[in-house]
């Protein structure tokens, strides 16, 4: 619950963003129509919006989020053909089967399938591969062992990746309190009782530094590959190790989607992190779009990014405003900065995008 605050601090309105803004991280949560998307989009400055699980369906369910089967053909119907240039998406080719099961009964097997979807939908459109976080907590074997995202058996997917020229989102680990137990002294202990699934304290889990130690080998083991790493590389409670693996991999870029909270309590490492490393960062925010908090949700993002406003508060990780663990302050980042960050990398990670969205003025 918000406390009441009897600060007297500047308030910045900022009804649309400072330059054209690029959303490379969400999802349709499930919104068979996206009239509701669109029109949250026209009125905050949205040019174009990433669905990274277009051949499947996910949305808020049973305390966490749930998988359904879908088909990247429903994207194109209901997103590309009828809103040219303000849609695209990645594909999760087949890294989105039950966890109930094993992942593959043979290997190779799955990794030809797989290979061959990312192909085709490569041919349809799709512009990356997203692997969701469930490779390295939930998929196991025919033999019933863990399947790490640096797993060799995954390896030939990666290298096609790179050779189609589709860079990988990968999801690993999470905020540090989802790995602690579920108590009031934990600082996510609010989102973990609204979402339990997202807690991994039982010990049967890797812990989160083998997640990120495997994450790190896989970027490494493949240099031509690029690999987007979502959420401030899930490690956003420690940026100087973030800027270390940025530093250390030139095949490696970041999103900060779903983190104000995290980058806000350290406004003067964040804004240091930001301009430092304003090459490899994209804007995402991986919250719904066509909810009744959308607009402020993308408002917080611009205020936190263009301004020094401060003891204000972020959405949380569902786009409502229902928790706010702390109050955050923004950045303020310079304009040419923040053309890199709202469109400019983006595009320049997937150049095709830039004919698609050519007639919407940048």
């Amino acid at each position: 619950m918000q406390r009441k605050s009897y600060l007297v601090s500047k308030h910045t309105v900022i009804d649309k963003a400072a330059c054209p803004v690029i959303d490379a991280h969400n999802h349709l949560w499930g919104a068979r129509s996206v009239e509701g998307i669109v029109k949250t989009m026209n009125e905050v400055g949205i040019v174009s919006y990433c669905d990274l699980t277009a051949n499947v369906r996910i949305e808020f369910s049973n305390g966490g989020y749930q998988i359904g089967t879908g088909s990247i053909d429903d994207f194109i119907d209901n997103c590309t053909k009828p809103y040219p240039g303000r849609f695209y998406c990645f594909t999760m080719s087949n890294f989105a089967s039950p966890v109930n099961k094993p992942l593959f009964e043979d290997e190779k097997h799955f990794v030809d399938e797989c290979i061959a979807t990312l192909q085709e939908h490569a041919r349809l459109g799709a512009k990356g591969l997203k692997i969701l976080k469930e490779l390295g907590l939930h998929y196991y074997d025919n033999k019933g062992e863990l399947i790490y995202c640096d797993d060799r058996r995954l390896a030939p997917v990666w290298e096609e990746a790179a050779l189609l020229k589709m860079p990988v989102l990968i999801h690993q680990a999470d905020p540090a309190g989802f790995f602690e137990q579920v108590t009031p002294e934990n600082e996510h202990y609010q989102s973990l009782k609204k979402y339990p699934a997202w807690s991994f304290a039982d010990p049967g889990f890797p812990r989160k530094n083998e997640l990120l130690k495997r994450r790190d080998n896989l970027v490494r083991q493949h240099p031509d590959t690029v690999f987007i790493l979502p959420h401030f590389a899930n490690c956003a409670e420690d940026i100087h190790y973030v800027s270390d693996l940025l530093i250390r991999n030139p095949n490696v870029f970041i999103d900060f989607s779903a983190r104000l909270d995290e980058l806000g309590r350290q406004p003067y490492s964040a804004r240091e992190f930001f301009i430092k490393h304003q090459d490899r960062i994209l804007f995402g925010t991986d919250m719904p779009a066509n909810i009744e908090s959308s607009q402020e949700m993308y408002k917080t993002y611009f205020r936190f990014l263009e301004t020094f406003d401060e003891s204000f508060y972020s959405p949380d990780y569902d786009g409502t405003f229902d928790n706010a663990r702390w109050p955050i302050c923004g950045i303020g980042l310079p304009k040419e900065i923040l053309k890199k960050i709202y469109h400019e990398n983006v595009l320049n990670i997937i150049p095709s995008l830039k004919m698609e969205i050519k007639n919407i003025n940048l």
